[in-house]
């Protein structure tokens, strides 16, 4: 039986029920006519600033193309990447447009809905947050579908395992398309929702005491606006490229582990994506469990979207044993654990994540007591919790990658030790890495729940609804502030070990390299012989081209992967300040020449805000993102095979950290805030609320724009790596 066809048949079924949950919430009431004309400019403020990213990224994708199309026609890279390259980026492109669509056509409905009841807010908001989860999943297996079907057609190979090798490591390549365009959606993003963000807080709740969402305030159309194309569109182009390139990577990893059989080889090939379809099925049985009761507190509330997460989430663990066995695997049993240890990997971040972020636990809650000394120590108190928060993801990640490595490998440390069997516990952690992103349906959905709930929220207090809706309203956007933290913690996670799967990769598109040139044996410096190519496994290269700690190339590149994390956040942080700036002096002035604006009696100019916000993100966001894919160029170009090693090694394990550090410490000042709204310590407008919303201005771009971009920096420098191996293998100065 030809198990693939699950796959496409995953695909139009995640996409069908996507349509069928967009529709079922377009058929809800957007409320008043105050209500519809909020959600309007929230909704063309976002497709304006979507459409003018669009023009800035195609133009950088008609030049990469180009690019590859001239070292393809060299013979240095293989003729269907620019295709394979476009189409990633397209597919990414449309996740993130249709998820930010339903976002705000959702907003009101659900600031609608919780006039009703709780739940019908919940339900309303989390199904439509669903949207954007099974619209990533569907066409990421669509895309995934149809190009292994294409180059099933049109790839030949005269010797026996060496098509599918050919195949796989094509189809990786069109992860960089889908990385390029995650990182300007998600830097963009970015930054645009921070300028907003920081000028609503500082002028509006600081300086004037207005409420965040007041409609006085100018600048809180174009932070409604942000949350969609930062949190929606970006988070959905980056887990996206997550899922694709955890899923190929793996694949890739099949293909060369059972080069020698194969009978097994398409089989190891096709695993990681029928665990990706059957998570599809699963993640939407999860979301129709999504449901809660009235009066539901923070921790009910959380219970009710982790009934449906962890529900998917041990179906799919139960299931992995059976897709194993059936496809005839000698080490099924094993295989199925390295899958698990992913899976539980992600839960176990997540609710490492939720503890340090959330203020029903003790660390955010000593943040909010610490504003008592006033918004100095709020800022050291919230770094040393998002630094001390680091221990637990990267525990995590550790033992994750070590137990599905001796997983794969039946338990043998010898072998791990000695480097036999290398390729096998390699497809370990990347059967790890799908695992953990097999239920990315639901556990998206979960995330773009919350800037939905953040937008009703504010439609809500624009409009003036009741006491009782804007208590529903505020209990869901809390939710949402710890879902979108616990998301970002998981997509941090998972990009760890998809950017571990792509380093292996990276040495399978090496290979393929040296054969496109006309290069077939491994001829080693010391005298030891030579060794063909196609039968050379992952330590003969590593030996051919001396990848060790003393060699100073992989040295340097150590130290340029982790320069880059902090030069990049650098930068996007720098980026929030400087257009962050442009907004407080806009809603500054607004508020001093635009007479009646506090009284009520006067109109922002909400546009002004809006314009500044998108033109600020389009110019900041060209240079951090250029610079994430010409450094592995050049570094490539320099340094050869063992620089771009310790590049890639340096950029995961600094990024990986410092992005983990960075959102928990947003996300915690976020929600000490939150704590003290909610009529802690004195409440709205007290001298340690006030020290809280500047500890959460400090935040924003930790936890919105520097942070979850940095794990998308470190998969796409692999991305890029991978793309110019037949450039990097032809030429390097040293």
């Amino acid at each position: 039986m030809n198990y693939f066809y699950l796959v496409p048949v995953a695909s139009l079924f995640a996409l069908g029920f996507a349509y069928y949950f967009f529709k079922k919430m377009m058929k809800e009431s957007e409320g008043t006519e105050q209500m519809k004309t909020i959600a309007k400019y929230v909704r063309e403020g976002a497709m304006s600033y979507l459409k003018q990213q669009y023009k800035v990224v195609a133009l950088v994708f008609v030049i990469l193309a180009a690019f590859f199309s001239v070292m393809a026609y060299f013979g240095l890279q293989n003729n269907w990447v620019p295709f394979a390259f476009l189409t990633g980026g397209f597919f990414s492109a449309l996740a993130g447009f249709f998820g930010m669509k339903t976002a705000t056509y959702a907003s009101a409905r659900t600031a609608n809905a919780a006039k009703e009841s709780l739940n019908k807010g919940l339900q309303v908001a989390f199904r439509s947050g669903a949207v954007m989860g099974l619209v990533v999943v569907g066409l990421a297996l669509l895309d995934i579908s149809l190009w292994y079907l294409i180059l099933d057609r049109f790839v030949e190979s005269a010797e026996p395992g060496h098509k599918l090798v050919m195949i796989t490591t094509t189809m990786l390549t069109f992860g960089m398309g889908a990385s390029t365009q995650a990182l300007f959606a998600r830097v963009g993003g970015g930054i645009y929702t921070k300028a907003a963000d920081v000028g609503a807080d500082l002028v509006g709740k600081v300086e004037a005491g207005i409420p965040e969402d007041d409609p006085r305030n100018p600048a809180t159309i174009a932070d409604n606006v942000g949350d969609n194309v930062g949190d929606v569109a970006g988070m959905g182009a980056d887990l996206y490229e997550s899922y694709c390139g955890s899923i190929l990577a793996t694949a890739a990893l099949g293909a060369s582990a059972f080069v020698l059989n194969p009978a097994m080889q398409a089989k190891a090939v096709f695993a990681p994506m029928i665990i990706a379809a059957i998570g599809v099925f699963l993640s939407i049985l999860g979301i129709f469990l999504v449901r809660t009761s009235e009066n539901a507190d923070m921790k009910r509330l959380m219970s009710a979207l982790n009934r449906g997460v962890n529900v998917s989430a041990i179906l799919i663990a139960v299931l992995t044993f059976v897709i194993f066995y059936l496809l005839g695997f000698e080490n099924w049993m094993g295989l199925s654990f390295s899958v698990i240890s992913g899976l539980l990997a992600g839960i176990v971040i997540g609710q490492g994540t939720e503890y340090f972020t959330s203020h029903s636990y003790r660390p955010t809650r000593r943040i909010a007591e610490s504003g008592k000394t006033g918004p100095a120590t709020v800022i050291i108190s919230g770094m040393g919790a998002g630094m001390i928060s680091t221990f637990i993801p990267v525990v995590t990640i550790a033992l994750a990658i070590l137990f599905s490595y001796l997983c794969a490998t039946g338990f043998d440390v010898r072998q791990m030790m000695s480097g036999e069997n290398l390729s096998m516990g390699l497809y370990g952690i990347g059967i790890a890495a799908v695992g953990m992103l097999s239920t990315l349906g639901i556990t998206l959905a979960t995330d773009a729940y919350g800037p939905i709930a953040d937008n009703a929220g504010g439609n809500a207090e624009m409009c003036g609804l009741g006491k009782e809706v804007r208590k529903r309203t505020d209990a869901l956007d809390a939710l949402g502030n710890t879902t979108a933290a616990t998301g970002k913690g998981f997509a941090i996670g998972s990009a760890a070990l998809t950017a571990l799967a792509l380093l292996a990769s990276y040495i399978e598109e090496i290979k393929i390299g040296m054969l496109r040139l006309g290069q077939t044996v491994l001829e080693f410096a010391d005298g030891r012989g030579a060794v063909e190519i196609g039968k050379a496994g992952f330590a003969d290269f590593m030996n051919y081209y001396q990848v060790t700690l003393m060699n100073p190339k992989v040295l340097v590149g150590v130290f340029i992967g982790s320069m880059m994390a902090f030069l990049f956040c650098g930068l996007t942080m720098n980026a929030v300040g400087r257009a962050a700036q442009k907004m407080v002096e806009e809603v500054r002035r607004q508020f001093r020449e635009i007479a009646g604006i506090l009284d009520g009696n006067g109109k922002p100019d909400y546009a002004r805000c809006v314009a500044i916000s998108t033109k600020g993100a389009q110019r900041e966001m060209l240079l951090p993102s250029l610079l994430a894919i010409i450094i592995p160029i050049v570094t490539g170009v320099v340094l050869g095979v063992p620089g771009v090693m310790g590049l890639l090694v340096g950029g995961l394990g600094s990024g990986f950290v410092l992005a983990v550090f960075m959102a928990n410490s947003g996300g915690a000042w976020d929600n000490a805030k939150k704590y003290i709204e909610e009529g802690n310590l004195g409440g709205k407008g007290s001298d340690v609320h006030k020290a809280t919303v500047v500890g959460d201005t400090v935040g924003d771009p930790f936890k919105d724009t520097s942070g979850p971009s940095l794990n998308i920096l470190i998969k796409l420098m692999s991305m890029v790596s991978i793309v110019m191996a037949g450039l990097t293998v032809a030429w390097s100065l040293l």
